[in-house]
């Protein structure tokens, strides 16, 4: 059974809406006023009673109708992950659905039952023919949280997604990086450009595109010399998230701040002044640090497509504004800092993330030996003969 926490229009109280299917397979919306006033923090109690309501009709053998169709399923156990999840990660799950796994199984008209392990590994087989096996693999995990659902319902026996052979994961080895020469080059490059400070804080501190964009000035304290990571602006193919949390735990964090980017940031400060007082009535004051000269914030799909027109403006080679990231942490490699230094100026809450990167940026290193081998082999061929 699946339902949501609803707001009825004229009542003071959450409502909790449970979709119950009759002997016919056609689902009713049963409305429970759960008695918590709509104020405050009582969202997460409503919750929690929605939780438990499902957890008695459950018990009580409503809803174990077995000619639910799969697709309607699937919408309401999306409705009902919406209140647990972030909404990022609600619209990416919607966006998989609505494209490729609704239209998919909707020709089928199969019910909740009849979705067997063969049904699931032909959707993957046709999928693999126009995407990634990653991206596939990100499709079997939302159906297999759905079918888990299922089962906690008693509504199948077991979870069908996991009994296929699901596509091997595939690291990704397009990665690239800048070397010290190349940075200096971009850092040239990009002087009264939209998206110098971007860049400049960027690789600095190795940020996210997430992260930089959502620097604000209570982030900064001048006087304590530092810059805080703890609010981000993430943009979807639906919607622009703007919320005071990051990735994990561990990107939570407060950086020291030099002279020279202090000396920066003063400067662009004095500078917004400067652009809010020419336009009084047109400025967009926010308190983002990356914006335009009106004001307004600097957008994550404006950042991609410009600095990918900035490269190549300027005759330098192609890589991704993530790629900044990388570069970042060949620059502390390049000045002798080891792996757990850059897993802590990056924030990589597992270090087998920074390993991959390290791997990568080895191969310079492997080149340079191989280069002097080749040079001591032509030596020893000239000797020898």
């Amino acid at each position: 059974m699946t339902g949501s926490i609803q707001i009825k229009k004229g009542r003071s109280n959450y409502y909790a809406v449970l979709n119950i299917y009759d002997n016919d397979g056609k689902r009713k919306l049963k409305w429970i006023d759960t008695k918590i006033p709509i104020k405050g923090n009582n969202k997460r109690k409503a919750d929690a009673k929605l939780t438990e309501l499902l957890a008695m009709y459950t018990a009580s053998g409503v809803n174990l109708n077995r000619d639910v169709e799969f697709t309607d399923f699937m919408e309401q156990w999306l409705e009902t992950m919406k209140a647990t999840i972030a909404p990022t990660s609600y619209d990416a799950y919607k966006m998989i659905l609505d494209v490729h796994i609704l239209p998919y199984f909707a020709k089928t008209k199969q019910k909740v039952t009849d979705v067997s392990p063969a049904h699931i590994q032909k959707y993957v087989n046709e999928k693999l023919k126009v995407l990634s096996p990653n991206t596939v693999r990100k499709h079997l995990a939302n159906l297999s949280k759905c079918f888990d659902s299922a089962v906690k319902q008693n509504i199948i026996a077991y979870n069908p997604v996991k009994r296929i052979e699901a596509p091997k994961k595939v690291v990704f080895t397009g990665a690239k990086h800048y070397n010290e020469k190349q940075i200096e080059q971009l850092l040239e490059c990009s002087k009264n450009d939209p998206l110098e400070l971007v860049i400049r804080l960027t690789l600095f501190y190795g940020l996210r595109r997430s992260e930089v964009l959502g620097l604000k000035w209570n982030a900064i304290d001048f006087d304590a010399g530092t810059v805080t990571i703890r609010h981000t602006v993430v943009k979807t193919a639906t919607n622009l998230y703007k919320h005071d949390r990051t990735k994990n735990n561990s990107s939570h964090t407060v950086f020291p701040m030099t002279d020279i980017l202090a000396s920066e940031l003063k400067k662009w400060k004095i500078k917004q002044c400067e652009l809010m007082s020419l336009q009084p009535s047109d400025y967009v004051d926010s308190d983002y640090i990356c914006t335009y000269a009106d004001g307004r914030l600097i957008l994550p799909d404006f950042v991609s497509r410009h600095f990918k027109l900035l490269l190549k403006k300027n005759n330098m080679p192609p890589i991704r504004f993530h790629d900044l990231r990388h570069s970042s942490a060949y620059y502390l490699k390049g000045l002798g800092f080891d792996l757990k230094d850059i897993q802590t100026w990056l924030r990589h809450s597992d270090i087998g993330t920074t390993m991959n990167i390290y791997v990568n940026l080895d191969m310079d290193a492997k080149v340079n030996i191989a280069n002097k081998l080749n040079t001591q082999f032509q030596n020893l061929k000239m000797a020898t003969s």
